[in-house]
């Protein structure tokens, strides 16, 4: 089963990186978060189908909302024949395509059943853990990062941090905490799901096992909360974090990628 060629499974998706800001339009949802990621301020085509003048209308209507916000009209558009209309029209006005990423999944229960103590969990990101997930993956100031921690608080979320041997921050991650849902990551998705994000680790702290020890510990902490099932979202560029995931029992199901309309030329000068 292709998750992402699910509505259901978007959806979760969706919830588990709730944008600011967000309004249906034709069947697409309509996402802002004053720039701060591109997940987060992206169009989810929930009904990508239609006929040309249809999605052409909707387009229309989605250009001026993000202009209104002066950010680019970006799409997330999924691996899926669903999308074939979209991006059709995409393709006729010149969308990029960009940043392709791809959808792991897994059932739960872990290799290894003993807590591992070094794994800090908490309910909440510490300062600590955004300043470190911030240095690794952010973009932006100090108010960006206020923006990214109201994106990741709007979902129940276990999060989790790793130190080195000198007690200093190495490697943290985010376990957005969902309901399953028919039609979910599979046979276990009626007991709840998990989505993994976040996942980072100190550029000077890697190939050390901490993001490794990150990873179990939350897959240890969604398991004690009843989690059937668990995704993640990789870069397909990513070699070494792919390799991660696939030692701990990942499979690639499905994937995605980013469509960002290119800017218009402004004829200057006499």
């Amino acid at each position: 089963m292709e998750p992402e060629s699910k509505p259901a499974f978007e959806a979760l998706m969706d919830s588990a990186w709730p944008a600011d800001e967000r309004e249906e339009s034709g069947g697409w949802v309509l996402r802002a978060a004053a720039g701060v990621t591109q997940r987060a301020n992206s169009v989810w085509p929930r009904e990508p189908g239609g006929d040309h003048h249809r999605v052409l209308a909707t387009l229309r209507e989605a250009r001026l909302w993000y202009r209104t916000r002066r950010l680019p009209l970006i799409f997330q558009v999924f691996d899926n024949p669903r999308y074939g209309p979209l991006n059709a029209v995409l393709d006729e006005e010149g969308f990029t395509r960009q940043s392709e990423t791809l959808v792991l999944v897994r059932s739960g229960g872990t290799d290894s059943p003993a807590t591992d103590p070094g794994v800090e969990i908490a309910a909440e990101p510490s300062a600590e853990w955004l300043r470190l997930w911030w240095s690794v993956d952010g973009r932006g100031n100090e108010t960006a990062l206020a923006v990214a921690r109201g994106i990741l608080e709007r979902c129940p979320s276990l999060y989790a941090l790793v130190r080195d041997d000198d007690g200093v921050p190495a490697a943290v991650g985010r376990l957005a905490l969902l309901p399953g849902a028919a039609g979910g990551v599979g046979a276990g998705a009626a007991a709840g799901t998990g989505g993994l994000y976040c996942m980072a680790t100190r550029a000077d702290a890697r190939r050390r096992g901490h993001g490794s020890r990150v990873l179990q510990g939350l897959l240890r902490a969604g398991d004690v909360q009843g989690l059937g099932s668990y995704w993640l979202l990789v870069t397909a560029a990513n070699a070494g974090a792919r390799e991660l995931y696939a030692r701990a029992g990942f499979q690639a199901a499905g994937r995605y990628l980013y469509r960002q309309e290119r800017p218009k030329r402004h004829l200057t000068g006499c």
